[in-house]
């Protein structure tokens, strides 16, 4: 019996180092090396201001920077991959919001502009 109370207190010792120790652990050595999953305000950056003619010298095809309702995007990777063809290129390096809007464009679209965000125009 005396055998059995010891085994159990050796399995219940290792179950709890790993629910409340090792969680501590990995979570204090997270947070030392600044690899967290969580995001702090202190780590968000301020948005990158563009004036309009920062972003007007990007409009060729291998650079391509347009605006959205006074954010600034670089489409640049997406110019060959645009389903409209050229017509990305209408408003290279100016203001696009419009066409943007345009009733051509699916949701799609909105689900994958954040990715091109550069940042914002300054006013």
């Amino acid at each position: 019996m005396e055998i059995v109370t010891v085994v159990g207190s050796l399995i219940l010792g290792v179950l709890l180092l790993f629910l409340f120790i090792i969680p501590t652990f990995t979570n204090s050595s997270q947070s030392k090396t600044g690899h967290s999953n969580q995001t702090t305000k202190s780590a968000v950056k301020a948005p990158q201001k563009y004036t309009a003619t920062e972003v007007s010298s990007h409009n060729k095809r291998t650079d391509c920077w347009v605006i959205i309702k006074d954010k600034v995007y670089d489409v640049t990777s997406y110019v060959e991959e645009h389903p409209g063809g050229d017509a990305i290129l209408t408003n290279a390096g100016g203001d696009s919001t419009e066409g943007f809007y345009g009733p051509q464009h699916g949701t799609r679209v909105f689900d994958i502009i954040d990715d091109f965000c550069i940042g914002e125009l300054e006013q």
